[in-house]
């Protein structure tokens, strides 16, 4: 689950994290109160206006300006709710903001010169490790610095077992060439950064920049988190943090109906049951030469009221040329998957693209025979390649 960076933030400061302060406010006129307020809070002169959309790269599409004066602010929030936000992160058409997050001016002058770090702690999935990846490059062109110079990307695996170590806090500040005070705050960054990440079950913090202030004080200005979803019963108060606005309509209504459904970008619309075997169907698809439209997993009860809110959810994509049924009847009987499919297509009537049916596994025969004597415009295979054919064929 993604967090805005207003949300992040809040999780930030509660660890001891260093950040820059803000208030949210979804109207112009609370933006204004908000400045006021963060004024009295912080002493800030300048306000920066940052829109809360789940991507990144928004002061690229202009959803992150400054503000000098509350005319400036009043015209910088107004400028930015409402818009729709394209970023580097987003589709063509962007996103809806909804909400600004009126932060403090952490730029201001001093006896030294600011600098701007990256820092992300994730798992290595690979060495089964956490890692903290972490950069002297920070700043809105990270990702360029990632694939043109990635001997400026550092890397610092920990053992859960044994958590961060200090001398690895030590040699992340180092690296980032640090001394003095900006050294001893960047030390405590790290470890109150690692432990937020640690103990809310998160699978990704990215800080993109980590700022040393002119007077050598070192504070997440950005907060990009993420969540992991199996561990939020755990955290109760931070799943209330939910923002479906930012999430996909039709994922959200799936997640209603206790569906696995993620969108992608192909022409064959999916319906299977279990992880592996909508991996292998996807593979299928390609192999076919179509394109899966989404992953959708129906679980072990694909019953008639089951399978029809599949097919209403499937048939939201207007580019879905085909619908690909693939079930492996092992703790639901074919049959009855079966007739839930017969039933499914009367409720909804005319389904206006052809459909596939792979039923295999207990009385998969009974299935079939069913299927075939239904009357309906569905075509019913058991062999995996058999069904691939057929789709093929539906798509030419």
């Amino acid at each position: 689950m993604n967090l805005h960076e207003y949300q992040g933030k809040q999780i930030l400061k509660s660890f001891g994290v260093a950040i820059q302060e803000g208030i949210v406010a979804d109207t112009v006129d609370k933006a204004v109160i908000a400045a006021e307020e963060l004024t009295k809070q912080t002493g800030t002169k300048w306000w920066v206006v940052k829109a809360q959309i789940h991507a990144g790269g928004r002061g690229k599409g202009g959803g992150v300006k400054l503000a000098k004066n509350i005319g400036e602010l009043k015209e910088r929030a107004g400028s930015i709710l409402g818009m729709n936000l394209i970023t580097p992160q987003t589709t063509a058409q962007g996103k809806k903001v909804n909400k600004v997050l009126i932060a403090q001016d952490v730029y201001y002058p001093g006896p030294s010169e600011t600098s701007e770090f990256y820092m992300g702690v994730l798992l290595n999935r690979q060495t089964g490790r956490n890692i903290i990846m972490y950069s002297t490059e920070g700043g809105m062109d990270i990702e360029e610095v990632a694939e043109k110079t990635p001997e400026l990307i550092f890397k610092e695996e920990i053992d859960p077992k044994v958590g961060l170590q200090p001398f690895q806090a030590r040699k992340i500040a180092f690296n980032l060439g640090l001394s003095g005070n900006a050294f001893k705050e960047m030390v405590r960054f790290v470890q109150n950064l690692y432990t937020a990440y640690d103990t809310i079950d998160a699978t990704m913090f990215e800080i993109n920049p980590v700022l040393k202030t002119s007077d050598d004080k070192i504070i997440a200005v950005d907060a990009k988190v993420d969540l992991d979803e199996n561990g939020l019963f755990r955290h109760p108060d931070y799943h209330a943090m939910r923002d479906v606005m930012e999430e996909d309509a039709t994922e959200v209504e799936a997640g209603e109906h206790n569906l696995n459904y993620v969108k992608l970008d192909g022409n064959v619309g999916c319906m299977v049951n279990g992880a592996g075997l909508a991996m292998a169907t996807m593979d299928m698809i390609k192999l076919a030469g179509g394109e899966p439209a989404n992953f959708l997993d129906v679980g072990g009860t694909a019953n008639a009221a089951r399978v029809e809110q599949a097919f209403r959810i499937i048939l939201k994509d207007p580019n879905v040329k085909a619908i690909f049924v693939n079930i492996f009847g092992g703790i639901v009987r074919c049959d009855r998957v079966a007739q839930g499919i017969v039933d499914a297509y009367k409720n909804i009537g005319k389904i206006p693209v052809p459909i596939i049916v792979r039923l295999q596994g207990t009385n998969a025969d009974q299935a079939k025979k069913l299927i075939d004597e239904s009357g309906l415009e569905v075509s019913s295979a058991i062999e995996l390649k058999e069904a691939a054919d057929l789709v093929q064929k539906a798509l030419k």
